[in-house]
């Protein structure tokens, strides 16, 4: 049981992380604004990141049980929080830009914890695999947006 205690603990973090995404919801501004012809369906995005805040848990928890708190922990909860903040920016505030910017932060915090994690656990580095291609689709489709919304 005690081994499972620390994910659960990943996990509820996550949620946290996640929970951001449901006070921050498009709503109907989100939904006048142009977008490309390619815009994954709306349905799509509560499945994708239900399961990559999954991934998400089990590669910081990966991580955790060969080091610790170490630097690629560290870049994990940073990118977590550049995560959480993206809602907010881009729906709360509606700052189609200053998201891209966000999200560009967060690629970036995604491969940095995917270099970091590998000598700790390739399995961690593996995990962020889905997560890394969909913020890439998820910041083309945000550059978009902002291109076709003067």
């Amino acid at each position: 049981m005690s081994y499972y205690l620390p994910l659960a603990a990943f996990i509820a973090l996550v949620f946290v992380a996640a929970s951001s995404g449901a006070l921050f919801q498009p709503g109907e501004w989100y939904a006048n604004l142009n977008k490309p012809s390619w815009t994954p369906p709306n349905w799509l995005f509560p499945v994708a990141w239900s399961v990559l805040y999954l991934l998400i848990a089990i590669a910081g928890w990966k991580v955790w049980q060969v080091e610790g708190i170490k630097t690629a922990l560290i870049v994990w909860g940073i990118s977590l929080l550049i995560n959480m903040s993206w809602s907010y920016i881009m729906f709360e505030r509606k700052e189609i830009g200053v998201a891209l910017v966000d999200l560009i932060l967060l690629w970036i915090s995604i491969v940095a914890f995917m270099v970091l994690a590998w000598p700790a656990s390739q399995t961690a580095t593996y995990l962020f695999i889905p997560y890394l291609m969909w913020v890439s689709i998820a910041g083309a489709l945000n550059f978009s947006v902002w291109r076709l919304n003067p």
